[in-house]
């Protein structure tokens, strides 16, 4: 209220009332009231003190949103340069250009140089084979730069099966070497100004539909071992199995990347960090076959010996479609995978929206995994976690091996057009527990309360403000100091 005794203004207005006060109203507070000076001076100092401090807490939730982890791994400015130009690459399409690029990683190897070398690639399109990346070294994509994996399967070496795996993912024996391959690497920085890896992934689909693959496909990268990666401002696309597979990695960024492939593409997971912690995976746009992001660690027996978990992992505003899930972990999580958070997520014409998979004989635990503010729309499930999903590697598996699945957190999802709201499905001599869910909406093309329902067996936990109302094992009100912490 505004009270004018004489010519002395007085004004009870509180600064929470300040923002919602049109400019042009609070320029008449300002100016058109008579005031002495020394009055006016204590007004105007009110009122712009009371402007910031609403600004600054309108700024505080949008600086939330633009949280980043990418400081884990600082940029590097590489002031030594060489050009793949000068190791005989020819930007054509059709000349072979694996000697050039290995010549080039030699030489920087050679070099030696304290903070390290780039590798430019310019403009043009260069077919290659697979090749080994170095230490200390930025490979360097200029806009419409483009590696092209060529797709004489005769060109890409074998290497050996991933300890933690125990053969490869998809036949017995090795697999087939990543286009970009590294191991017990550090300070190594894929970039640019979005240039381009193309996987040429057709052949190798058409191999898996055939049947007539004789080793597990090849990623288009694969970093093993590494700490200090940095990849960023590149666009994938047609890998011929996984996009990107940090894997016994630390220290790995992945940010501003754009990763393609067709919706009917066999296996093209987009980023799968396993046995690997510290992983910051931000701010990319993922369309793909498989699941956009898959937290791994190691597959049954295998991964239960090799006992590498993955933890410390986020994975902030990515937005994407597939068949299969938008944010996954598993299936294959035998050394155990805590402490994920993925915020800020849009998920567009998916399979299913966060899923949590394992399967006996995995053993591993899988805990305290936080997903929030979540947009979904034309999804099969919105989310999903279950104890039955995936294969094994052999007949050897020890089916006494059980998951332990706990302390699972999602709230602030909405969903439109989603056929089934939920399904946690968890293990009779293993059940899931502290499942916590909250402030969640998933409804179908007719929204209403008895649209698409939850599913649930073997799980506790607790469920507030979900719609459509979720499975009773999550409502009893005996659960609810399970999440009491959460809530």
């Amino acid at each position: 209220m505004l009270q004018r005794p004489g010519h002395m203004i007085q004004k009870t207005l509180t600064c929470r009332q300040i923002p919602a006060l049109p400019f042009s109203i609070l320029q008449f507070l300002l100016f058109q009231f008579p005031s002495t000076p020394e009055t006016m001076n204590r007004w105007v100092r009110s009122i712009f003190l009371c402007l910031g401090s609403a600004l600054l807490l309108m700024n505080w939730s949008v600086a939330a949103e633009w949280e980043t982890c990418s400081g884990i791994v600082p940029m590097q400015n590489r002031y030594d340069k060489i050009s793949i130009l000068d190791f005989g690459g020819v930007g054509d399409g059709r000349t072979l250009n694996t000697k050039a690029f290995a010549e080039a990683i030699f030489r920087i190897q050679q070099l030696k140089r304290r903070g390290g070398t780039l590798l430019y690639v310019p403009a043009g399109v260069y077919l290659t084979g697979p090749f080994n990346l170095t230490s200390r070294m930025t490979l360097y994509f200029a806009r419409g730069a483009v590696i092209k994996a060529t797709q004489d399967p005769s060109q890409w070496p074998l290497v050996d099966p991933l300890p933690s795996y125990g053969r490869g993912r998809e036949r017995p024996g090795g697999r087939y070497m990543s286009l970009l391959h590294g191991n017990g690497l550090h300070d190594l920085i894929i970039t640019g100004e979005n240039g381009t890896i193309d996987g040429q992934g057709d052949v190798w689909w058409n191999m898996w539909r055939q049947r007539t693959l004789q080793y597990t496909r090849p990623h288009l990268i694969e970093l093993m071992n590494s700490r200090g990666i940095i990849i960023s401002n590149v666009i994938f696309k047609n890998s011929p199995f996984w996009n990107i597979h940090p894997v016994y990695c630390s220290n790995v960024v992945i940010r501003y990347v754009t990763i393609l492939a067709p919706a009917d593409s066999p296996n093209t997971d987009g980023i799968d960090p396993d046995s690997s912690s510290h992983v910051c995976i931000e701010d990319s746009y993922i369309s793909v076959g498989d699941d956009l992001v898959a937290v791994k660690s190691g597959w049954d027996q295998y991964g239960i010996a090799y006992g590498r978990p993955s933890h410390s992992i986020t994975i902030r505003r990515i937005t994407g479609s597939s068949p299969f899930a938008g944010i996954a972990v598993g299936s294959e999580t035998s050394g155990g995978v805590v402490d994920v958070l993925a915020e800020h997520i849009n998920l567009f014409n998916m399979g299913v929206g966060i899923h949590i998979k394992t399967n006996i004989g995995r053993g591993g635990m899988i805990r305290n995994i936080t997903v929030s503010n979540v947009y979904m729309e034309n999804t099969r499930t919105g989310i999903k976690i279950a104890g039955d999903v995936g294969d094994h590697p052999d007949e050897k598996f020890n089916p006494n091996a059980l998951p332990v699945v706990k302390g699972i957190k999602m709230k602030d999802i909405w969903g439109v057009k989603v056929l089934q709201a939920g399904l946690i499905r968890g293990l009779k001599n293993s059940p899931f527990s502290g499942i916590c869910l909250s402030n969640i909406n998933l409804h179908g093309n007719n929204p209403g309360p008895r649209n698409s329902p939850w599913k649930c067996s073997d799980v506790s936990g607790a469920a507030i403000q979900v719609s459509p109302w979720p499975c009773a094992e999550l409502t009893s009100s005996q659960q609810t100091a399970a999440c009491s912490t959460y809530f």
